[in-house]
């Protein structure tokens, strides 16, 4: 017998009634507003221990940067995962709805778009600091998977995202009763296994390898490459979003998305392989 997804209240803290200017509230703190908050504390103590590394201390790296690194990250994240949303997935629903566009409380946030935003914070970032773009990249790079970690796990909480169509006879196949089938097919808890893959594993992964010295890019574009592998394969197991489907060669939209992502990450490792250690004659 399958798994029964618990049916979690989203709500983690209620803050009671209030009546104000005439009006009625009923304020609240959601689970997945916690992940996020739990995602940018590991931000802000990860990134802080990395740069107390000696290749990143003699760069002159102070925590107040790395607390500026967090807002520029925040913004990236917020603008670039509503836009990307809006442009990969429903641009022709939003060309008519422009009106809508802001409305990220309604849900609809994209992690590819997510990370080119973060992308375009960062050259900002490295831009008013005078740093190497690619230098912060590498810092950060091993400090983004545990808070893509805690947001599978916000993702879990509201019983959203979930996954295929699964064999009953697989132990943790799950019922999902918000699914379109209302929770009579057992299907992949997708959200754990992108918990695990692009959350855990890859965090594993990257600070491994950054614990040492690695030529300029490297470290960022082992991030590409290992969100975008692991990625790409657990799409396998999520269930495509119903207004897109899958696409050509049966790829879904997330699939699509990872291929350029792991060529660039590619091509980024490989020319980080080729400059010096710190990264001194390497100012991209």
């Amino acid at each position: 017998m399958a798994l029964e997804h618990p049916q979690f209240n989203p709500v983690a803290v209620s803050l009671g009634h209030w009546h104000v200017f005439g009006r009625d509230f009923a304020p609240s703190i959601h689970w997945y507003g916690l992940t996020y908050m739990v995602a940018f504390g590991l931000f802000i103590w990860l990134a802080g221990r990395r740069a107390q590394y000696p290749w990143f201390a003699r760069e002159g790296w102070q925590r107040r940067e790395v607390e500026d690194l967090l807002f520029f990250g925040v913004l990236g994240v917020v603008l670039g995962g509503r836009l990307g949303y809006v442009l990969f997935y429903k641009p022709g629903y939003y060309a008519t709805h422009l009106s809508e566009i802001p409305a990220v409380w309604n849900g609809g946030m994209s992690f590819h778009g997510g990370m080119l935003g973060v992308i375009a914070a960062m050259a900002l970032f490295a831009r008013q600091r005078k740093r190497a773009f690619l230098q912060v990249t590498d810092l950060i790079a091993p400090c983004v998977p545990l808070g893509l970690a805690s947001g599978r796990i916000g993702n879990f909480i509201n019983g959203e995202l979930w996954g295929r169509v699964a064999d009953p006879s697989l132990p943790w196949a799950m019922l999902f009763p918000d699914a379109p089938d209302r929770g009579t097919l057992p299907r992949h808890p997708s959200q754990i296994y992108q918990f695990l893959g692009e959350g855990v594993l890859l965090f594993v992964i990257l600070w491994i390898y950054g614990k040492k010295e690695r030529g300029r890019g490297q470290v960022s574009g082992l991030f590409l490459i290992g969100y975008g592998v692991l990625r790409f394969t657990a799409e396998y197991f999520r269930e495509p979003d119903d207004f897109l489907g899958l696409l050509s060669l049966g790829m879904s939209m997330g699939q699509w998305l990872c291929v350029p992502m792991v060529i660039a990450g590619a091509i980024m490792f490989w020319w980080g392989s080729r400059q010096p250690r710190g990264g001194v004659a390497a100012s991209a």
